[in-house]
C-alpha cells in the first residue's frame, strides 16, 4: 500500500488536535497568560486569586471614588468662596492643606473597602479550601464578613464612624427582619414588621431625639448634622440658647443678644423675662401661624440647593443615554424630585417649630416632654417624599438619633460600661457587615436588586452546591422584590 499524501496527513493531524482556547477578552489577557502558564491544575487557585485581587480593586475604586467626589465638591466650594488670607479666622485650614487632606482621606476610605473587600474575598476562600465549601456553607459568609470588618481602622486610627456604623446596623436588622418575615419559625413574630407605614414611624421616633438634641444638646450631634441643622433650622444662636434656658428653668444669661438679633432683622421687640411659653423667642412678634407660613417659604429657598446636585447628578452621569433620548422627560423627573424633597424637608423643619408652639400655647407651659412631643409628629413629613426614599431617609435619621441618644446617656451617667468600648464603631460595623454578608450568600433573595447587583460586581456571585440552587436563589430574588413579599424596607 502507497504511503499517504503529505497534505492527507497534516489535514489528519489538525482534526486530531483539540480546539484552542478562545481568545482572551480585552482587559483579561494577563489572567489567560497566568492559567495557560500554571496549567489546569492550579485553575482553581487562580481563580480564587483572581477574585481576591479584583474584589480589592473595585473596593478601592468605590471607597475612592465616593470619598473623591465628595472632597472634591467640599474643595470647590472652598475655592470659590475666595477669602482672603486677612479675613480667614487664626488656626483655619488653607485651601493647599484643604486639598492634601482630601487626597488623604479619598485614598484611606479606598483602602478601608478595597481591604474589606480583599479580606472577605480571601478569607472565605480559604475557609471554602480548607473546609469545603458546601459543608461550611452555613457560617462562612457570617465568619468572613465579621473578619473584615475591623478594616475600618484604616480610615484613621482617631477617627470614629459610630453614624455609618449604626447606619450599617440598621441595613443589617433590615435584611434580619426579612429573613424572618420569610422564615417557618419566626414569620409570625416579624409579622408586626410588614407594617406598610413603619418608616413613617422611625421617622417621627427619631425626629423626636434629633430635634430635641439640636435645642437642648447640640454636642451629642456629629459635626456636620449639626451644621445641616443649624443651616435648615433657620434659627440664631442666641434664639436657641435662649429657648434652652426656659427649657431648663435657668436664668436668662442673653436676653438682650436675643433683642439685638431680632433688631438687627428690623424686628423692634422687648422680650418678658418671666414668660411662660416662649413662643415670642422662637418668632418674635409675628403670630404661631404666620410664622409657620414665612418659615416655610425661607425654608423652601434653603431646602432647594441641597437636593438639586442629588437628583441633577444621577441624571447627568447613570441616566445619560436616556437623556440624550428623552431629555425632557428625564430632567421633568429630576425637577419633580427636586421640588419634592425640597417640600419634605422644608415642611419637616416648620411643623417641627409650629408643633412644639402649638403645645406651648396650650398648655402654658415650657419642658423638656412637651419640647420631644412637639418634635415626634414632625416625621409625619415623611409622607410627602415617594415610597422608594422613605426607608432610606428613616434608617439614616434613626442612626443619627441612636447615637445622640447613647451619646447624652453616657454624658449623664446612665450608659453602662459595657457599651463604653474605645472603639465601638468597630465592633458594631463588624457585627452589621457580618450579618449582611451572611444574608448576601445564604439568603440573596432579601436584597433589592439594585443592591445585590452592586454587591455581586464586587464580591462576584457567591458559588452554591449546584446550578438549580443558583438559578433559585437569582430568581427568588427578584421576583420576590418584584411581588412585594417583603413590605417592610
Amino acid at each position: 500500500m502507497a504511503p499517504a499524501p503529505l497534505e492527507e496527513l497534516h489535514c489528519a493531524a489538525a482534526l486530531e488536535k483539540p480546539p484552542s482556547a478562545p481568545p482572551p477578552a480585552e482587559g483579561d489577557e494577563l489572567w489567560y497568560w497566568l492559567r495557560w502558564y500554571v496549567g489546569p491544575a492550579a485553575e482553581g487557585e487562580l481563580r480564587w486569586l483572581r477574585r481576591c485581587v479584583g474584589a480589592a480593586g473595585k473596593g478601592f475604586a468605590i471607597g475612592a471614588g465616593l470619598k473623591g467626589g465628595l472632597a472634591l465638591f467640599s474643595v470647590l466650594v472652598r475655592l470659590r468662596s475666595r477669602r482672603s488670607p486677612r479675613s480667614r479666622k487664626a488656626g483655619a485650614m488653607t485651601n493647599e492643606e484643604a486639598l492634601v487632606l482630601a487626597l488623604k482621606e479619598t485614598v484611606r476610605y479606598g483602602m478601608f473597602l478595597g481591604t474589606f473587600a480583599g479580606t472577605y474575598v480571601s478569607v472565605d476562600e480559604c475557609i471554602a479550601a480548607l473546609w469545603g465549601r458546601k459543608r461550611t456553607a452555613r457560617w462562612r459568609s457570617l465568619l468572613s464578613g465579621l473578619i473584615a470588618g475591623p478594616s475600618m481602622l484604616l480610615t484613621g486610627p482617631g477617627t470614629q464612624h459610630t453614624s455609618l456604623a449604626i447606619y450599617i446596623l440598621m441595613r443589617a436588622a433590615v435584611l434580619a427582619a426579612r429573613c424572618g418575615i420569610k422564615s417557618r419559625r419566626f414569620g409570625k413574630i416579624c409579622k408586626p414588621l410588614t407594617w406598610s407605614h413603619g418608616d413613617i414611624f422611625l421617622m417621627c421616633l427619631s425626629s423626636a431625639q434629633i430635634l430635641s438634641a439640636y435645642i437642648l444638646s447640640q454636642d451629642s450631634l456629629p459635626s456636620s448634622y449639626k451644621s445641616f441643622l443649624n443651616k435648615h433650622g433657620g434659627k440664631d444662636h442666641s434664639i436657641l440658647q435662649g429657648l434652652k434656658e426656659v427649657l431648663q428653668h435657668t436664668a436668662f444669661s442673653n436676653l438682650a443678644g436675643i433683642e439685638k438679633y431680632y433688631k438687627s432683622v428690623g424686628v423692634d421687640i422687648k422680650l418678658d423675662p418671666n414668660m411662660k411659653a416662649p413662643c415670642s423667642i422662637v418668632h418674635g412678634n409675628q403670630s404661631c401661624t404666620g410664622h409657620f407660613i414665612s418659615f416655610l417659604l425661607q425654608a423652601y429657598g434653603r431646602a432647594i440647593p441641597v437636593y438639586i446636585p442629588v437628583y441633577l447628578v444621577p441624571a447627568l452621569v447613570v441616566h445619560r443615554q436616556d437623556l440624550m433620548k428623552r431629555p425632557y422627560t428625564i430632567m421633568g423627573k429630576s425637577l419633580l424630585g427636586t421640588a419634592r424633597s425640597s417640600l419634605f424637608l422644608s415642611m419637616y423643619c416648620a411643623s417641627a417649630w409650629a408643633w412644639t408652639c402649638f403645645l406651648f400655647r396650650t398648655f402654658e407651659k415650657c419642658n423638656t416632654p412637651l419640647v420631644v412631643l412637639g418634635t415626634f409628629p414632625a416625621g409625619l413629613a415623611l409622607f410627602i417624599e415617594k415610597k422608594s426614599r422613605r426607608t432610606e431617609i428613616s434608617l439614616y435619621c434613626l442612626a443619627r438619633a441612636i447615637e445622640s441618644f447613647f451619646t447624652c446617656m453616657t454624658d449623664a451617667g446612665l450608659c453602662p460600661p459595657i457599651l463604653q468600648i474605645k472603639r465601638a464603631d468597630v465592633v458594631v460595623f463588624s457585627m452589621a457587615t457580618s450579618i449582611i454578608m451572611h444574608c448576601y450568600a445564604q439568603e440573596r433573595e432579601v436584597f433589592r436588586s439594585k443592591y445585590l447587583n452592586v454587591l455581586d460586581w464586587v464580591f462576584g456571585v457567591p458559588l452554591l452546591s449546584s446550578d438549580d440552587d443558583e438559578s433559585k436563589k437569582h430568581s427568588t430574588s427578584i421576583d420576590g422584590i418584584k411581588k412585594g413579599i417583603f413590605s417592610i424596607g
